[in-house]
């Protein structure tokens, strides 16, 4: 059991503040690597997550990075950190926090794309304008900000 089902066991759905990290992976193309979770209902995300207990930002983003997508990434680049009421979330089983949300870019990966399948349903580069409609609505957020700059 992790840190943050720890906590809930002690708190149950009261709110929270989580701090995560979601990286921009680029390929040589220039397309964006974007992950199609599981929960909620296959929408499209960066891939990313929480911390654990004694990280940095830097380390959730590598390890997340790792264990949804199986890539080692390198020369983390920040965005950006996203934070405020509008970062306010209810999951599905009503948990609810805050996410104080790092993003990073980078290009620098290596190895082969292995899905997890307790989190994915699909990984795939895509181009800035062929994201999808269903997507996490602050990794779109993330997204448009970083293309605009």
């Amino acid at each position: 059991m992790g840190y943050i089902e720890e906590l809930r066991q002690l708190v149950g759905h009261r709110p929270l503040i989580f701090v995560g990290s979601v990286v921009v992976i680029f390929d040589e193309k220039g397309r964006v690597l974007l992950q199609q979770r599981r929960f909620p209902n296959g929408v499209w995300g960066l891939p990313g997550g929480l911390m654990e207990l004694g990280e940095s930002t830097e380390d959730v983003a590598k390890r997340e990075v790792f264990e949804e997508t199986g890539l080692r990434i390198d020369n983390l680049q920040l965005i950006n950190v996203y934070s405020g009421p509008d970062q306010f979330i209810v999951a599905e089983n009503g948990d609810q926090f805050y996410v104080v949300t790092v993003a990073y870019h980078t290009n620098q990966y290596q190895g082969p794309l292995k899905i997890d399948e307790t989190e994915s349903i699909k990984l795939e580069f895509v181009y800035q304008d062929q994201l999808p409609e269903k997507m996490v609505k602050s990794h779109r957020v993330i997204l448009n900000e970083f293309f605009t700059k």
